[in-house]
């Protein structure tokens, strides 16, 4: 029957494998099989060849650690060992400073009392100027120029700035007289102080121990008030000399007296005004002493 086809041969499928149970997690797999990179690989095997890799890495910090130490210590010695070079030199330089500075304040101290004693002797001169003509009218005329010392009953005035003034400008001005209001005390206002005591009847006057004359000039330097071109400090002394139980009020009475009253109301000027049954002001440190000589008539064209 070679016409009729053959039916075509039995073949038996091949068993099929089993999937793996991780198949969904090739990346994963990847990793876990090739866990060193192979830059490291090459890395060691690099160390291995140089014979450096018996080494660990904590020792070759450590190595590391201990050369920077090294040469920071030689730093540090090298430094100290020149700071002891220098230390002589530089306190050599001190104390050559120390004894110029000694020296100059010695200097100093011998011109002031040099100045002291020819300022002793020249008022001592002028006091005994004052003296020779008149007999007791020049020693009151001395004493009334202030060339000796005063002694009597009169009153005590202590003028003092506010508390808590301030230097420099700020608030409304005081009057007209130019000056802004700190709580301060001016050289204007002791001015006016001192014309007060004189009008209303002292024979003597002195500001913290500075004794004024008819020539005496009250003036401002900054913030200071001076007294014949030397510095006052507050809270300011006045000491007046004349009779305790007018002198006082009619101070008190005068135009002047109520200006200082004003100042404290306003200004927080403080003062207080007390009698003393003694008082002792100086002499003047220094007096310009001046004289007076006739003058002839000229006669006339004839």
């Amino acid at each position: 029957m070679c016409g009729m086809s053959q039916p075509p041969p039995n073949r038996t499928p091949a068993p099929s494998v089993p999937a793996r149970p991780d198949a969904s997690m090739s990346l994963l797999t990847h990793v876990m099989d090739h866990s060193l990179d192979e830059g490291y690989a090459e890395a060691t095997a690099r160390r291995r060849a140089d014979g450096t890799a018996g080494l660990p890495r904590t020792l070759k910090a450590k190595l590391g650690l201990a050369a920077g130490l090294v040469v920071a210590a030689m730093v540090v010695t090298l430094g100290a060992a020149e700071a002891r070079v220098d230390a002589p030199v530089l306190a050599k330089e001190r104390q050559e400073l120390i004894d110029r500075v000694q020296r100059a304040d010695e200097r100093a101290d011998a011109l002031e009392q040099n100045i002291d004693r020819l300022r002793t002797d020249v008022a001592a001169r002028q006091r005994a100027a004052l003296k020779q003509p008149g007999g007791s009218q020049g020693e009151l005329v001395s004493q009334l120029a202030g060339a000796t010392e005063v002694r009597g009953p009169g009153i005590k005035l202590v003028v003092d700035d506010a508390k808590g003034s301030s230097t420099g400008d700020g608030g409304g001005p005081r009057e007209s007289s130019g000056f802004s209001d700190t709580g301060r005390l001016r050289d204007r206002d002791m001015q006016k102080i001192v014309n007060g005591l004189w009008q209303s009847g002292a024979e003597a006057i002195s500001i913290n121990g500075q004794r004024l004359t008819e020539l005496s000039a009250i003036r401002a330097a900054g913030d200071a008030i001076l007294v014949d071109n030397r510095p006052l400090v507050p809270p300011y002394e006045v000491l007046a000399v004349g009779d305790k139980k007018k002198l006082g009020p009619a101070f008190q009475n005068s135009a002047d007296g109520q200006y200082l009253h004003v100042l404290q109301e306003s200004y927080g000027i403080r003062y207080t005004l007390s009698p003393a049954d003694e008082l002792r002001l100086p002499a003047a440190s220094s007096l310009i002493v001046r004289t007076a000589t006739a003058a002839e008539q000229q006669k006339g064209a004839s």
